[in-house]
C-alpha cells in the first residue's frame, strides 16, 4: 500500500462544486466504492446519436502489470461484455482524443445508498450516500493473461473466490465470445454524505413541529439472502466459501449503513442539504 494517500488530479469535468466539502480524490475512497458496487453505469457517446449512451456493467479495479497492487494503489478498471457489442466495437475502433488518451473516452457511476434521512421539512430530507465517478479511456484487452486475470478479478468481485470453484479456465467458445475493457483512468472523484438530520433553526425551535414529526435516519443496505438449490445441483450444502461470504457481506453491509447514520457530517455550505 503507497505511503502516502494518493489522489487523482482535479479536473474541470471530475470536480465537485456543491457541497465540496464531501468531496474526495483519494484512490483509496474512488475505488473502494467502485469495487464494492454490484453495478457500474457506463456512458460513453455513440456517432451518429443526439444523445450519450448509458450501459449498466459488471467491473473491478485492479492492475495486472501489479497483481498484489490494494485500492490505495494506481489501478485501471476491467469491464466485460459481448464481443461484437457497441461498446467493444467502438473501444477496438477509437482513435483517442485530443488530451492524448488512447481509446474510446467513457464516464463510470458508482452509488451506495446508506441510509434515508427524515428531516423536519422535505426540502431537508436527504440520503445518506457514497459515490463515485471516474474517467478515462477504454480499449480491448489483446493479451490472453491478462484477459484471464480480468475475467478472474471481475467473477470473484461477484462472489469472493467464485472463480476456482467453478469450471475454469473458460472454453475457447467462452473466450471468443466475451471481451474485456481496460479502462485507463485519467481522473475520479467522489461524494459522500453521512450523519444525522440537518435542519434549519426556525424550524428545530419550533416545538409544534418537532413535537410531531419523528426525523432521524433509516439505514439502508441490502442483504444476500439464503441461497436456492438450481435444478441440477447435487451439492447436498451451500459451501463454506459462499457461506462465508454472505455472513461477512451481510455483516459488513449493516455496519456501514449504521456507522454512516451516527458519523458526524461535516457542516455544509450550501443552505439545504441533498
Amino acid at each position: 500500500m503507497p505511503t502516502v494517500d494518493l489522489e487523482y488530479p482535479t479536473k474541470p469535468y471530475s470536480k465537485v462544486n456543491r457541497y465540496d466539502s464531501r468531496a474526495s480524490y483519494s484512490l483509496e475512497t474512488i475505488h473502494q466504492i467502485v469495487n464494492t458496487c454490484p453495478i457500474l453505469h457506463v456512458s460513453f457517446n455513440v456517432p451518429n446519436s443526439p444523445f450519450p449512451t448509458i450501459l449498466p456493467m459488471i467491473g473491478q479495479m485492479g492492475s495486472f502489470a501489479r497483481p498484489s497492487a490494494d485500492t490505495g494503489d494506481v489501478l485501471e478498471l476491467y469491464l466485460h461484455g459481448y464481443v461484437s457489442s457497441r461498446l467493444m466495437n467502438l473501444s477496438r475502433n477509437a482513435n483517442g482524443s485530443a488530451e492524448g488518451g488512447e481509446g474510446l473516452p467513457i464516464c463510470v457511476a458508482a452509488s451506495h445508498v446508506d441510509g434515508l434521512v427524515l428531516s423536519l421539512t422535505p426540502n431537508s430530507h436527504s440520503y445518506n450516500y457514497r459515490s463515485a465517478a471516474l474517467f478515462g479511456y477504454a480499449t480491448v484487452v489483446t493479451d490472453a493473461e491478462e484477459k484471464l486475470y480480468a475475467m478472474e478479478l471481475i467473477t470473484n468481485s461477484v462472489v469472493r473466490d467464485r472463480y476456482r470453484n467453478t469450471r475454469v479456465p473458460p472454453n475457447n467458445a467462452e473466450m471468443q465470445s466475451t471481451s474485456v475493457l481496460r479502462v485507463k483512468i485519467t481522473a475520479g472523484s467522489a461524494k459522500i454524505r453521512s450523519g444525522l438530520p440537518s435542519d434549519e433553526k426556525a424550524d428545530k425551535e419550533d416545538r409544534e413541529l418537532v413535537n410531531r414529526v419523528w426525523t432521524g435516519v433509516v439505514p439502508v443496505h441490502y442483504a444476500l439472502g439464503e441461497p436456492i438449490p438450481g435444478p441440477y445441483n447435487k451439492l447436498q450444502k451451500v459451501p463454506a466459501y459462499l457461506e462465508e461470504y454472505r455472513a461477512d457481506f451481510n455483516r459488513d453491509a449493516k455496519e456501514i449503513a449504521v456507522e454512516a447514520a451516527t458519523k458526524q457530517m461535516q457542516a455544509a455550505k450550501a443552505k439545504h442539504d441533498d
